[in-house]
Protein backbone atom coordinates (compact mmCIF):
# COMPACT_ATOMS: atom_id res chain seq x y z
CA UNK A 1 0.00 0.00 0.00
CA UNK A 2 1.59 3.73 -1.49
CA UNK A 3 1.39 5.72 2.06
CA UNK A 4 1.30 9.30 1.98
CA UNK A 5 3.50 11.37 2.91
CA UNK A 6 2.65 15.80 4.62
CA UNK A 7 4.34 18.03 2.73
CA UNK A 8 3.99 21.69 2.38
CA UNK A 9 2.89 22.53 -1.45
CA UNK A 10 2.29 25.38 -3.68
CA UNK A 11 1.31 25.93 -7.39
CA UNK A 12 3.17 27.08 -10.33
CA UNK A 13 2.56 30.73 -8.42
CA UNK A 14 3.72 29.81 -5.62
CA UNK A 15 0.83 31.07 -3.55
CA UNK A 16 -1.52 29.49 -1.40
CA UNK A 17 1.00 27.01 0.44
CA UNK A 18 -0.91 24.25 1.79
CA UNK A 19 -0.25 21.59 4.09
CA UNK A 20 -1.51 17.89 1.96
CA UNK A 21 -0.87 14.42 2.04
CA UNK A 22 1.00 13.31 -0.94
CA UNK A 23 0.93 9.68 -2.52
CA UNK A 24 3.75 8.70 -5.27
CA UNK A 25 1.84 5.69 -7.21
CA UNK A 26 4.32 3.79 -9.34
CA UNK A 27 1.34 1.59 -10.92
CA UNK A 28 -1.92 1.42 -11.75
CA UNK A 29 -3.04 -0.78 -9.19
CA UNK A 30 -1.76 1.35 -6.68
CA UNK A 31 -4.94 3.94 -7.60
CA UNK A 32 -7.75 1.80 -6.45
CA UNK A 33 -6.23 1.24 -2.96
CA UNK A 34 -5.36 5.56 -2.44
CA UNK A 35 -8.98 6.37 -3.12
CA UNK A 36 -10.28 4.09 -0.74
CA UNK A 37 -7.92 4.52 1.94
CA UNK A 38 -9.04 5.67 5.04
CA UNK A 39 -6.00 7.90 5.26
CA UNK A 40 -8.03 10.52 3.52
CA UNK A 41 -11.30 11.76 2.80
CA UNK A 42 -10.73 13.00 -0.74
CA UNK A 43 -8.20 13.18 -3.39
CA UNK A 44 -7.06 15.06 -6.50
CA UNK A 45 -4.43 14.04 -9.20
CA UNK A 46 -1.79 16.53 -9.60
CA UNK A 47 0.49 16.36 -12.74
CA UNK A 48 4.25 18.30 -12.92
CA UNK A 49 2.44 21.25 -10.76
CA UNK A 50 2.26 23.44 -13.81
CA UNK A 51 -1.34 25.08 -12.90
CA UNK A 52 -1.17 28.47 -11.30
CA UNK A 53 -3.48 28.36 -7.77
CA UNK A 54 -4.86 25.55 -5.93
CA UNK A 55 -6.38 23.88 -8.79
CA UNK A 56 -4.18 20.87 -7.54
CA UNK A 57 -4.07 21.33 -4.30
CA UNK A 58 -5.69 19.71 -1.35
CA UNK A 59 -5.33 21.06 1.92
CA UNK A 60 -4.79 18.54 4.51
CA UNK A 61 -6.48 16.15 2.36
CA UNK A 62 -4.98 13.50 -0.68
CA UNK A 63 -2.27 14.70 -3.40
CA UNK A 64 -2.02 11.97 -6.07
CA UNK A 65 1.33 12.43 -8.11
CA UNK A 66 0.98 10.51 -11.37
CA UNK A 67 4.36 11.78 -12.57
CA UNK A 68 5.49 8.31 -12.66
CA UNK A 69 2.64 6.93 -14.29
CA UNK A 70 4.08 8.01 -17.52
CA UNK A 71 4.38 5.03 -20.11
CA UNK A 72 4.01 5.62 -23.92
CA UNK A 73 1.60 3.02 -24.89
CA UNK A 74 0.51 3.01 -28.99
CA UNK A 75 1.72 5.06 -32.03
CA UNK A 76 -0.06 4.46 -35.29
CA UNK A 77 2.82 6.17 -37.52
CA UNK A 78 0.74 6.25 -40.47
CA UNK A 79 -2.46 7.97 -38.60
CA UNK A 80 -0.18 9.81 -35.88
CA UNK A 81 -2.35 8.82 -32.99
CA UNK A 82 -0.96 8.49 -29.94
CA UNK A 83 -1.88 6.66 -26.45
CA UNK A 84 -0.32 7.51 -23.43
CA UNK A 85 -0.74 7.23 -19.70
CA UNK A 86 -1.62 10.87 -18.48
CA UNK A 87 1.72 11.35 -16.65
CA UNK A 88 3.32 11.22 -19.82
CA UNK A 89 4.36 14.93 -20.08
CA UNK A 90 3.95 17.02 -23.90
CA UNK A 91 7.49 17.55 -23.30
CA UNK A 92 8.27 13.73 -23.34
CA UNK A 93 5.89 13.92 -26.78
CA UNK A 94 8.22 16.17 -28.29
CA UNK A 95 11.53 14.65 -27.52
CA UNK A 96 10.53 11.28 -28.71
CA UNK A 97 7.70 12.16 -32.00
CA UNK A 98 9.11 15.60 -33.24
CA UNK A 99 12.14 13.83 -35.10
CA UNK A 100 9.91 11.42 -36.38
CA UNK A 101 7.48 14.91 -38.22
CA UNK A 102 5.25 14.45 -35.46
CA UNK A 103 4.30 17.77 -33.36
CA UNK A 104 1.48 18.79 -30.51
CA UNK A 105 -1.72 20.01 -32.09
CA UNK A 106 -2.19 22.35 -29.43
CA UNK A 107 0.37 23.53 -26.71
CA UNK A 108 0.47 25.92 -24.08
CA UNK A 109 3.08 28.26 -22.96
CA UNK A 110 4.94 25.39 -21.38
CA UNK A 111 5.57 22.12 -22.70
CA UNK A 112 5.84 20.93 -18.57
CA UNK A 113 2.59 20.01 -18.22
CA UNK A 114 1.37 16.40 -18.44
CA UNK A 115 -1.32 14.82 -20.71
CA UNK A 116 -3.97 14.45 -17.83
CA UNK A 117 -3.29 17.93 -16.64
CA UNK A 118 -3.96 19.56 -20.12
CA UNK A 119 -7.13 17.84 -20.68
CA UNK A 120 -8.07 18.48 -17.21
CA UNK A 121 -7.45 21.60 -17.75
CA UNK A 122 -8.60 22.09 -21.49
CA UNK A 123 -5.40 24.14 -22.08
CA UNK A 124 -5.18 26.00 -25.39
CA UNK A 125 -2.52 27.68 -27.42
CA UNK A 126 -1.47 30.02 -29.82
CA UNK A 127 -3.91 28.68 -32.32
CA UNK A 128 -6.83 28.27 -30.67
CA UNK A 129 -8.69 30.80 -33.31
CA UNK A 130 -8.06 28.28 -35.49
CA UNK A 131 -7.98 24.83 -34.12
CA UNK A 132 -9.60 25.08 -30.14
CA UNK A 133 -8.51 23.38 -26.89
CA UNK A 134 -6.18 20.75 -26.72
CA UNK A 135 -9.36 18.33 -26.41
CA UNK A 136 -10.48 18.87 -30.01
CA UNK A 137 -7.16 16.34 -30.60
CA UNK A 138 -8.08 13.76 -27.65
CA UNK A 139 -10.39 11.15 -29.09
CA UNK A 140 -10.66 8.58 -26.28
CA UNK A 141 -9.58 8.20 -22.41
CA UNK A 142 -9.81 6.42 -19.36
CA UNK A 143 -11.16 7.51 -16.26
CA UNK A 144 -10.73 5.89 -12.84
CA UNK A 145 -13.70 6.26 -11.19
CA UNK A 146 -14.44 6.83 -7.12
CA UNK A 147 -15.71 3.38 -7.16
CA UNK A 148 -12.66 1.93 -8.49
CA UNK A 149 -14.42 1.36 -11.89
CA UNK A 150 -12.56 2.35 -14.96
CA UNK A 151 -14.62 3.55 -17.98
CA UNK A 152 -13.70 4.65 -21.49
CA UNK A 153 -15.01 8.20 -22.39
CA UNK A 154 -15.27 9.87 -26.09
CA UNK A 155 -17.62 12.11 -27.87
CA UNK A 156 -19.39 8.83 -28.02
CA UNK A 157 -19.14 6.39 -25.22
CA UNK A 158 -19.96 7.95 -22.22
CA UNK A 159 -20.23 11.18 -23.33
CA UNK A 160 -20.99 13.26 -20.59
CA UNK A 161 -18.79 12.07 -18.60
CA UNK A 162 -15.75 12.91 -21.24
CA UNK A 163 -17.29 16.80 -21.48
CA UNK A 164 -17.36 16.73 -17.89
CA UNK A 165 -14.05 15.66 -17.49
CA UNK A 166 -12.95 17.93 -19.93
CA UNK A 167 -11.88 20.82 -18.21
CA UNK A 168 -13.22 19.51 -14.87
CA UNK A 169 -10.25 20.13 -12.95
CA UNK A 170 -9.62 16.62 -11.98
CA UNK A 171 -13.11 16.26 -10.19
CA UNK A 172 -14.96 13.30 -12.26
CA UNK A 173 -12.45 11.06 -11.51
CA UNK A 174 -8.33 10.27 -12.59
CA UNK A 175 -7.57 10.32 -16.17
CA UNK A 176 -5.41 6.98 -16.44
CA UNK A 177 -4.86 7.37 -20.40
CA UNK A 178 -5.66 8.82 -23.58
CA UNK A 179 -5.60 8.28 -27.27
CA UNK A 180 -4.84 11.88 -29.32
CA UNK A 181 -4.16 12.79 -32.69
CA UNK A 182 -0.49 14.59 -33.18
CA UNK A 183 0.00 16.94 -36.59
CA UNK A 184 2.31 15.80 -39.18
CA UNK A 185 5.29 18.46 -39.74
CA UNK A 186 8.27 19.13 -42.38
CA UNK A 187 11.31 20.92 -39.65
CA UNK A 188 11.22 21.93 -36.24
CA UNK A 189 11.00 25.51 -37.48
CA UNK A 190 8.49 28.02 -36.93
CA UNK A 191 8.55 30.95 -39.96
CA UNK A 192 7.59 33.82 -37.11
CA UNK A 193 6.42 37.64 -38.56
CA UNK A 194 6.89 39.99 -35.72
CA UNK A 195 4.88 43.31 -36.00
CA UNK A 196 4.86 46.18 -33.94
CA UNK A 197 1.75 48.05 -32.45
CA UNK A 198 2.24 51.11 -30.80
CA UNK A 199 -1.45 50.69 -28.82
CA UNK A 200 -3.91 49.05 -28.08
CA UNK A 201 -6.53 50.16 -30.83
CA UNK A 202 -3.03 49.23 -33.45
CA UNK A 203 -2.84 45.74 -31.99
CA UNK A 204 -6.68 44.68 -32.41
CA UNK A 205 -6.77 46.19 -35.72
CA UNK A 206 -3.95 44.06 -36.59
CA UNK A 207 -5.60 41.11 -34.98
CA UNK A 208 -8.66 41.27 -36.32
CA UNK A 209 -6.83 41.92 -40.51
CA UNK A 210 -4.58 39.16 -40.06
CA UNK A 211 -5.41 36.71 -37.73
CA UNK A 212 -6.91 34.07 -39.86
CA UNK A 213 -3.82 33.88 -42.18
CA UNK A 214 -2.27 32.54 -39.41
CA UNK A 215 -2.15 29.41 -37.53
CA UNK A 216 -0.16 30.46 -34.89
CA UNK A 217 -0.96 34.07 -33.42
CA UNK A 218 -0.31 36.05 -30.00
CA UNK A 219 0.94 39.35 -28.68
CA UNK A 220 3.41 40.31 -25.99
CA UNK A 221 1.65 43.33 -24.34
CA UNK A 222 3.08 45.99 -22.58
CA UNK A 223 0.43 46.53 -19.69
CA UNK A 224 1.88 49.29 -18.12
CA UNK A 225 1.83 51.80 -20.79
CA UNK A 226 -0.22 54.54 -20.67
CA UNK A 227 -1.93 57.37 -22.80
CA UNK A 228 -1.00 56.60 -26.13
CA UNK A 229 1.25 53.96 -25.49
CA UNK A 230 -1.40 51.72 -23.60
CA UNK A 231 -0.89 48.43 -25.08
CA UNK A 232 1.56 48.74 -27.29
CA UNK A 233 2.46 45.09 -28.66
CA UNK A 234 4.78 43.11 -30.00
CA UNK A 235 2.74 40.73 -32.60
CA UNK A 236 4.14 37.36 -32.80
CA UNK A 237 2.88 34.88 -35.64
CA UNK A 238 3.76 31.81 -36.99
CA UNK A 239 3.37 28.78 -39.38
CA UNK A 240 5.15 25.67 -39.48
CA UNK A 241 8.10 26.07 -41.83
CA UNK A 242 8.37 23.65 -44.68
CA UNK A 243 11.86 22.07 -45.77
CA UNK A 244 11.87 24.55 -48.82
CA UNK A 245 11.89 27.11 -46.85
CA UNK A 246 14.84 26.38 -44.56
CA UNK A 247 18.30 27.65 -45.70
CA UNK A 248 21.01 25.66 -47.19
CA UNK A 249 22.98 26.07 -43.78
CA UNK A 250 20.01 24.06 -42.28
CA UNK A 251 20.61 20.63 -43.26
CA UNK A 252 19.37 18.39 -40.64
CA UNK A 253 14.98 19.56 -40.59
CA UNK A 254 14.73 18.35 -37.10
CA UNK A 255 17.84 19.42 -35.59
CA UNK A 256 17.05 19.14 -31.53
CA UNK A 257 17.48 23.06 -30.08
CA UNK A 258 20.53 23.87 -27.83
CA UNK A 259 19.54 23.51 -24.36
CA UNK A 260 19.96 27.04 -22.28
CA UNK A 261 18.42 25.94 -19.86
CA UNK A 262 19.20 29.01 -16.49
CA UNK A 263 18.15 27.75 -13.03
CA UNK A 264 16.76 30.27 -10.65
CA UNK A 265 18.34 29.09 -7.13
CA UNK A 266 16.44 30.91 -5.25
CA UNK A 267 13.46 33.55 -4.89
CA UNK A 268 14.36 36.81 -6.12
CA UNK A 269 14.23 39.70 -3.34
CA UNK A 270 10.70 41.32 -2.92
CA UNK A 271 12.24 45.03 -4.20
CA UNK A 272 13.66 43.36 -7.49
CA UNK A 273 9.99 42.93 -9.16
CA UNK A 274 8.40 46.68 -8.97
CA UNK A 275 7.02 49.06 -10.87
CA UNK A 276 9.72 51.07 -11.84
CA UNK A 277 12.25 47.47 -12.94
CA UNK A 278 9.54 46.60 -15.00
CA UNK A 279 8.49 49.44 -16.45
CA UNK A 280 11.91 50.14 -17.82
CA UNK A 281 11.92 46.06 -19.20
CA UNK A 282 9.18 46.22 -20.74
CA UNK A 283 10.52 49.19 -22.85
CA UNK A 284 13.71 47.54 -23.50
CA UNK A 285 11.82 44.83 -24.42
CA UNK A 286 9.57 46.25 -26.98
CA UNK A 287 12.39 48.10 -28.68
CA UNK A 288 14.25 45.13 -28.90
CA UNK A 289 11.90 43.65 -31.93
CA UNK A 290 11.69 44.99 -35.55
CA UNK A 291 9.14 44.20 -37.95
CA UNK A 292 10.32 41.08 -39.65
CA UNK A 293 9.73 37.55 -40.74
CA UNK A 294 12.61 34.92 -39.73
CA UNK A 295 13.27 31.25 -38.74
CA UNK A 296 12.84 30.57 -35.16
CA UNK A 297 13.13 26.81 -33.31
CA UNK A 298 9.82 25.56 -31.91
CA UNK A 299 10.65 25.95 -28.69
CA UNK A 300 11.66 29.70 -28.74
CA UNK A 301 8.37 30.29 -30.23
CA UNK A 302 6.15 28.15 -27.95
CA UNK A 303 7.93 27.02 -24.65
CA UNK A 304 10.66 30.61 -24.24
CA UNK A 305 10.04 30.31 -20.26
CA UNK A 306 10.69 26.48 -19.98
CA UNK A 307 14.64 27.73 -20.60
CA UNK A 308 14.75 29.37 -17.54
CA UNK A 309 14.39 26.13 -14.67
CA UNK A 310 11.62 27.48 -11.53
CA UNK A 311 11.11 30.77 -13.47
CA UNK A 312 8.25 31.34 -10.79
CA UNK A 313 11.03 32.16 -8.16
CA UNK A 314 11.56 35.82 -10.02
CA UNK A 315 8.16 36.37 -8.11
CA UNK A 316 9.80 36.06 -4.72
CA UNK A 317 8.99 34.09 -1.92
CA UNK A 318 5.32 35.46 -1.61
CA UNK A 319 4.57 34.57 -4.97
CA UNK A 320 2.70 35.91 -8.01
CA UNK A 321 -1.00 35.46 -9.12
CA UNK A 322 -1.21 34.99 -12.97
CA UNK A 323 -5.01 36.11 -13.96
CA UNK A 324 -6.34 35.53 -17.36
CA UNK A 325 -9.55 36.68 -18.55
CA UNK A 326 -11.73 35.83 -22.19
CA UNK A 327 -13.56 38.80 -23.25
CA UNK A 328 -16.23 37.11 -25.88
CA UNK A 329 -16.48 38.98 -29.42
CA UNK A 330 -19.92 40.38 -29.69
CA UNK A 331 -19.17 42.97 -26.38
CA UNK A 332 -16.81 44.86 -27.07
CA UNK A 333 -13.63 43.22 -26.05
CA UNK A 334 -11.39 45.90 -26.47
CA UNK A 335 -13.03 48.41 -24.57
CA UNK A 336 -12.98 45.05 -21.56
CA UNK A 337 -9.17 44.86 -21.56
CA UNK A 338 -8.62 48.63 -22.08
CA UNK A 339 -10.06 48.55 -18.55
CA UNK A 340 -8.38 46.23 -17.16
CA UNK A 341 -5.24 47.39 -18.52
CA UNK A 342 -6.05 50.84 -16.99
CA UNK A 343 -6.66 49.53 -13.82
CA UNK A 344 -2.98 47.77 -13.65
CA UNK A 345 -1.67 50.54 -14.76
CA UNK A 346 -2.88 53.33 -12.60
CA UNK A 347 -2.70 51.08 -9.69
CA UNK A 348 1.05 50.15 -10.66
CA UNK A 349 0.58 46.80 -10.67
CA UNK A 350 3.31 45.38 -12.85
CA UNK A 351 3.47 42.43 -15.19
CA UNK A 352 6.25 41.83 -17.77
CA UNK A 353 4.46 38.77 -18.81
CA UNK A 354 1.11 39.60 -20.51
CA UNK A 355 -0.23 37.97 -23.36
CA UNK A 356 -2.73 39.00 -25.52
CA UNK A 357 -4.66 36.39 -27.96
CA UNK A 358 -7.52 35.92 -29.86
CA UNK A 359 -9.65 32.68 -29.05
CA UNK A 360 -12.56 30.99 -31.44
CA UNK A 361 -15.67 29.11 -30.43
CA UNK A 362 -15.98 28.06 -26.83
CA UNK A 363 -16.14 23.98 -27.45
CA UNK A 364 -18.76 21.73 -25.17
CA UNK A 365 -16.78 21.00 -22.09
CA UNK A 366 -19.09 22.53 -19.24
CA UNK A 367 -16.15 23.99 -17.61
CA UNK A 368 -13.32 24.81 -20.42
CA UNK A 369 -12.31 28.38 -20.35
CA UNK A 370 -12.29 30.03 -24.38
CA UNK A 371 -14.92 31.10 -25.64
CA UNK A 372 -15.21 33.40 -28.96
CA UNK A 373 -13.16 36.68 -28.53
CA UNK A 374 -9.90 37.48 -26.80
CA UNK A 375 -8.12 36.63 -23.48
CA UNK A 376 -5.81 38.66 -21.22
CA UNK A 377 -3.22 36.87 -19.33
CA UNK A 378 -1.23 39.01 -16.55
CA UNK A 379 1.19 37.85 -13.82
CA UNK A 380 0.51 40.17 -11.02
CA UNK A 381 3.45 40.12 -7.85
CA UNK A 382 1.82 39.56 -4.24
CA UNK A 383 3.62 42.18 -2.49
CA UNK A 384 0.54 42.44 0.40
CA UNK A 385 -2.74 41.77 1.02
CA UNK A 386 -4.03 44.76 -1.37
CA UNK A 387 -3.79 42.74 -4.52
CA UNK A 388 -6.91 40.78 -3.54
CA UNK A 389 -9.89 43.29 -3.34
CA UNK A 390 -7.75 44.84 -6.72
CA UNK A 391 -8.43 41.06 -8.27
CA UNK A 392 -12.20 41.40 -7.07
CA UNK A 393 -12.31 44.35 -9.00
CA UNK A 394 -10.87 42.99 -12.61
CA UNK A 395 -13.61 39.76 -11.74
CA UNK A 396 -16.22 42.63 -12.06
CA UNK A 397 -14.70 44.39 -15.07
CA UNK A 398 -14.50 40.88 -16.25
CA UNK A 399 -18.36 39.77 -15.63
CA UNK A 400 -19.28 43.06 -16.96
CA UNK A 401 -18.44 41.97 -20.07
CA UNK A 402 -19.64 38.63 -19.91
CA UNK A 403 -16.50 37.01 -20.04
CA UNK A 404 -14.77 34.88 -17.19
CA UNK A 405 -11.53 33.96 -16.02
CA UNK A 406 -9.62 30.60 -16.80
CA UNK A 407 -9.62 28.07 -13.95
CA UNK A 408 -5.88 26.55 -14.30
CA UNK A 409 -4.32 29.92 -13.15
CA UNK A 410 -7.24 30.75 -10.32
CA UNK A 411 -6.29 31.01 -6.77
CA UNK A 412 -8.94 33.95 -5.41
CA UNK A 413 -11.99 33.83 -7.50
CA UNK A 414 -15.59 33.22 -5.14
CA UNK A 415 -17.91 30.87 -5.74
CA UNK A 416 -20.33 33.77 -6.32
CA UNK A 417 -18.31 34.91 -8.94
CA UNK A 418 -17.68 31.80 -10.56
CA UNK A 419 -20.99 30.68 -10.85
CA UNK A 420 -21.80 33.91 -12.98
CA UNK A 421 -19.17 33.13 -15.10
CA UNK A 422 -19.43 29.74 -15.47
CA UNK A 423 -23.19 28.80 -16.49
CA UNK A 424 -23.12 24.96 -16.91
CA UNK A 425 -21.97 24.69 -13.44
CA UNK A 426 -24.98 22.87 -12.32
CA UNK A 427 -24.50 20.54 -15.07
CA UNK A 428 -21.33 19.34 -13.96
CA UNK A 429 -21.94 19.10 -10.06
CA UNK A 430 -25.16 16.83 -11.09
CA UNK A 431 -22.33 14.57 -13.01
CA UNK A 432 -20.21 14.59 -11.02
CA UNK A 433 -22.40 13.17 -8.48
CA UNK A 434 -23.31 10.54 -10.60
CA UNK A 435 -19.55 9.86 -10.85
CA UNK A 436 -18.69 10.50 -7.70
CA UNK A 437 -21.40 10.28 -5.14
CA UNK A 438 -19.15 10.28 -1.94
CA UNK A 439 -17.44 13.16 -3.09
CA UNK A 440 -14.22 11.40 -2.92
CA UNK A 441 -12.12 13.95 -5.67
CA UNK A 442 -11.78 17.28 -4.18
CA UNK A 443 -9.60 20.10 -4.33
CA UNK A 444 -9.05 23.47 -2.41
CA UNK A 445 -10.36 25.23 -5.32
CA UNK A 446 -13.42 23.20 -5.84
CA UNK A 447 -14.44 23.85 -1.90
CA UNK A 448 -13.19 27.74 -2.82
CA UNK A 449 -15.73 27.46 -5.75
CA UNK A 450 -18.29 25.66 -4.06
CA UNK A 451 -18.10 22.44 -6.41
CA UNK A 452 -17.62 20.22 -3.44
Amino acid sequence: MVKPVKKTMAGWGNFPKEDCFVYQPEKRNDLKEIIHSKDVETSIAYGLGRSYGDTSLNKDQGVIRFDKLNHLLAFDEASGTLTCEAGVSLADIIDVFLPRGYFLPVTPGTKLVTVGGAIANDVHGKNHHVDGCFSEFVTSMELMLASGEVITCSREENTEAFWATIGGIGLTGMILQATLQLISVETSYIKATYEKARNLDEAFNKFVENDANYKYSVAWIDCLGTGDSLGRSVLMRGEHATKQELPAKINEPFKKSKNLSVKMPINAPGFALNYWSISAFNKLYYASFKNETKLVDLTSFFHPLDAIDDWNKLYGKKGFVQYQAVFPKGNHPKEGIRKLLERLSSEKRSSFLAVLKSSGKANEGLLSFPMEGYTLALDIPIKDDSLFPFLKELDEIVLSYGGRVYLAKDSTMDAETFKKMYPNWERFKEIKQTLDPDGRFASSMSRRLGLT
